[in-house]
């Protein structure tokens, strides 16, 4: 009996090598149809990539001539980006306000594009950095005001961050004054 308990053991070992073997097998297929899969994806995006020179030849000259304007944003955008860093890492633990996290603003993925050139991809770069920079100070100053003067403003204003509107309305004293401890410490409903 044990020699055959033995036997039928040593089978079952067999059958799961055997079975390993061809899901190892699988693997190595997927994987190879996957990179084909992905080389010919990258070469359908290359067909779209303009040339640098082509790409400046067709740029109309004022678009040109403007690019140094446009690229000295890049002094207040470092600026921006340093001093609001800066600011909530040292402010927000004191006010016991949540950090925000700026990788959930600041994006610069748009350059590993096959289709764009070396100027597309400086431009996509700087425009998201920019606006990333951008959103991630508003959400800065939007926690910071939620803690401060979390109150709506008389007229109606465009675009007002999200926080805004749990904000209290202007003039309401008695709400203000029974709400804005509670106000601080709700932070974690936005992020």
């Amino acid at each position: 009996m044990k020699k055959h308990i033995d036997e039928l053991l040593q089978r079952i070992q067999s059958l799961q090598e055997e079975l390993e073997e061809e899901y190892r097998k699988r693997r190595e297929d997927l994987d190879e149809k996957r990179a084909q899969l992905a080389e010919e994806f990258l070469r359908t995006q290359r067909r779209y990539k303009m040339g640098l020179f082509r790409f400046l030849v067709r740029s109309r000259f004022l678009v040109v001539l403007t690019a140094p304007v446009i690229y000295a944003g890049w002094i207040p955008f470092l600026l921006m980006d340093l001093f609001v860093t800066l600011y909530q890492y040292i402010c927000f633990p004191i006010y016991r306000i949540p950090r925000v996290k700026r990788s959930d603003y600041v994006a610069l993925d748009r350059g590993e594009l096959p289709y764009l050139n070396l100027v597309e991809k400086f431009n996509c770069f700087y425009c998201s950095y920019g606006n990333g920079v951008a959103a991630y100070a508003r959400e800065v100053a939007a926690r910071t005001e939620q803690y401060w003067c979390p109150i709506k403003h008389a007229r109606r204003i465009r675009g007002a961050h999200g926080r805004y509107p749990q904000f209290f309305d202007y003039g309401d004293a008695e709400a203000f004054r029974q709400g804005v401890e509670r106000l601080r410490r709700q932070y974690r409903d936005n992020d």
